[in-house]
C-alpha cells in the first residue's frame, strides 16, 4: 500500500525533473530554471517533515501501574 511519505519520496526527483523541463521548453535558461524547480522539492520535503510530521503510533496506557503492587526494580550491586 502506498502511503503519503512514499508519494513524497517519488515527487521529490519528479517535481525537480518536470519543473525544470517545464520551464526550460517554455524559455527559462538551465542555470536559472534548475534552482526555481528546486523550490518546488523543498517544498513538499517541508510540508512533509513539519506540516505532516511522522510520528509514532504508539498508545498511553488508560491504567497507571502502581509501583508498589508491581514488581520492584532492584538494582545490582
Amino acid at each position: 500500500m502506498t502511503g503519503y511519505y512514499d508519494l513524497i519520496l517519488g515527487l521529490i526527483p519528479l517535481s525537480l525533473i518536470g519543473v525544470t523541463g517545464v520551464l526550460s521548453v517554455i524559455g527559462v535558461s538551465i542555470t536559472a530554471a534548475v534552482p526555481l524547480a528546486a523550490s518546488v522539492p523543498v517544498a513538499l520535503i517541508g510540508h512533509a517533515l513539519f506540516v505532516n510530521s511522522p510520528v509514532d503510533d504508539t498508545q498511553s496506557p488508560t491504567e497507571t501501574v502502581d509501583a508498589s503492587s508491581s514488581a520492584s526494580f532492584e538494582p545490582a550491586d
